[in-house]
């Protein structure tokens, strides 16, 4: 069973699949997969390196991502440039680690992805599991977590794909607008029905 975790800025997707970690499932980190696709030299460094040119290199020869992010967070036409390189290289290597934990006989993974339904990778999953939280909240967990002012926290959130285009796809909608003792009841609780689902496929 592969679950996929999405959900905007803040909106819980760490902390649930924390949880589920807790409950035995393997987790992917798209973000971690994002990392080992700007290697150097890899296939989509190259591709970056063309698009963006030298400017985004270290010394090193590593992907400059701050600088990166620069560029593509303020022009929107580049950001879809550099999805188009990344996305499809990130899709074939999580395909690779999803194959490779269903070898090890691996009851449920879940792949923790925010750009899960921008870039596609729904025909990965078998479900399709969304963090929510109010704007005002994540507004505020913006501000003390990120020390954003509220003007930049909100242009963060609009930048994002809108909670209810998300919920379209979605199979199963978390709030973490709550204790999280609720959000933990809520995980059990799915939990407990993959595991009768495990049991009865």
């Amino acid at each position: 069973m592969v679950i996929g975790l999405t959900g905007g800025f803040l909106a819980g997707k760490s902390t649930i699949s924390r949880m589920l970690a807790e409950k035995g499932a393997v987790v992917i980190d798209a973000d971690k997969i994002g990392h080992e696709a700007y290697k150097p030299h890899t296939k989509a460094w190259q591709e970056l390196r063309d698009a963006f040119g030298e400017g985004i290199l270290k010394k090193s020869g590593e992907i400059d991502r701050q600088k990166l992010g620069e560029i593509v967070f303020s022009d929107v036409q580049a950001l879809d440039r550099l999805n188009k390189i990344v996305h499809p290289r990130m899709h074939e290597m999580i395909r690779e680690e999803i194959e490779r934990l269903r070898g090890e006989g691996i009851a449920v993974v879940v792949l923790e992805a925010a750009v899960l339904i921008e870039a596609n990778w729904t025909d990965l999953v078998d479900e399709v599991w969304v963090a929510v939280a109010p704007e005002e909240v994540v507004v505020k967990r913006l501000q003390n977590r990120g020390g954003l002012s509220e003007e930049q926290a909100r242009a963060r959130i609009r930048s994002q794909l809108p909670i209810e285009e998300r919920a379209k796809h979605a199979d199963v909608i978390i709030d973490t607008d709550c204790e999280l003792s609720e959000v933990r009841a809520t995980v059990e609780n799915l939990w407990g029905r993959l595991q009768n689902r495990n049991v009865h496929s």
